[in-house]
């Protein structure tokens, strides 16, 4: 006979408590979003990124949940530091990424290089780092921020792509050996968000595809999305919530795409 498997809570709130929560890239954007948010699921959040000014900035928003996050400068492309950082950690948000919009044969070597180390090489290095703790207490929860990006490929975007397609198969790897010790690992994948890294692409979209730069919003960044906005970071923190939560228990090597219908084509 098979046992029964153990049912998960029924309450829709979740509960952090006693957790501690590390987020990569958390002085803007979803970073921060999530890093407010897992917060105020009562979770103590290592606040990682290489933006001190940033980081300064986090807590001063958090309000009455500034007791809970502790901001870290850590330089993700110093890979022990990272894996170090990730020590001890019950959910790991691996989310800290670069942009660089450019044709394959302009693209620089040495930031491509860059964006697979702080894009794929750290999250490796991080999952590394926390699995040991994760395993032995027979709980935790990975969440890798992807990208629609780590389904689709865009134009220009050869370092960006290459590390979310990669961040995906590692996400698998880790749910697949995870599963038999109570830790579970997926991909987030939102469409454009509206942050800091979106903004900044604005003029390298421009120049790339020929245009003025009024026109990559609607011509370049949604023109494949039904619905025709940029996704909230709120939005995405929320998503990266449900998959550490009770509901969630069963969900594990998926991607959670949040793209506004860019991949129904």
């Amino acid at each position: 006979m098979i046992s029964p498997s153990p049912q998960p809570s029924t309450s829709s709130a979740l509960d952090l408590a006693g957790r501690v929560a590390l987020v990569t890239g958390a002085a803007g954007g979803i970073g921060s979003a999530c890093a407010l948010r897992l917060a105020a699921a009562g979770a103590e959040v290592r606040a990682l990124d290489l933006d001190a000014a940033g980081l300064a900035e986090l807590a001063g928003r958090a309000g009455g949940l500034a007791g809970r996050i502790v901001p870290r400068v850590v330089d993700l492309t110093d890979l022990d530091a990272a894996e170090e950082a990730a020590a001890g950690a019950d959910v790991l948000v691996n989310n800290a990424g670069l942009q660089l919009v450019r044709p394959l044969e302009e693209f620089p070597p040495e930031v491509f290089h860059t964006v697979l180390t702080v894009m794929l090489e750290a999250p490796f290095r991080l999952i590394r780092g926390a699995l040991p703790h994760m395993y032995a207490q027979g709980w935790g929860r990975i969440v890798n921020v992807s990208s629609v990006h780590g389904l689709r490929a865009s134009a220009f975007k050869s370092a960006y792509v290459a590390a979310k397609h990669g961040l995906e198969g590692l996400s698998k790897t880790a749910a697949l050996e995870g599963a038999p010790h109570g830790v579970t690992s997926n991909c987030v994948n939102p469409a454009y968000v509206r942050t800091p890294l979106v903004e900044k692409q604005i003029a390298d979209q421009a120049e790339a595809h020929g245009i003025p730069e009024d026109q990559v919003l609607s011509e370049v960044l949604l023109k494949d999305s039904a619905l025709r906005r940029l996704i909230e970071p709120e939005e995405v923190a929320e998503a990266v919530a449900y998959l550490c939560g009770p509901q969630a228990s069963f969900v594990t090597g998926t991607s959670l795409v949040l793209d506004g219908g860019w991949t129904a084509h």
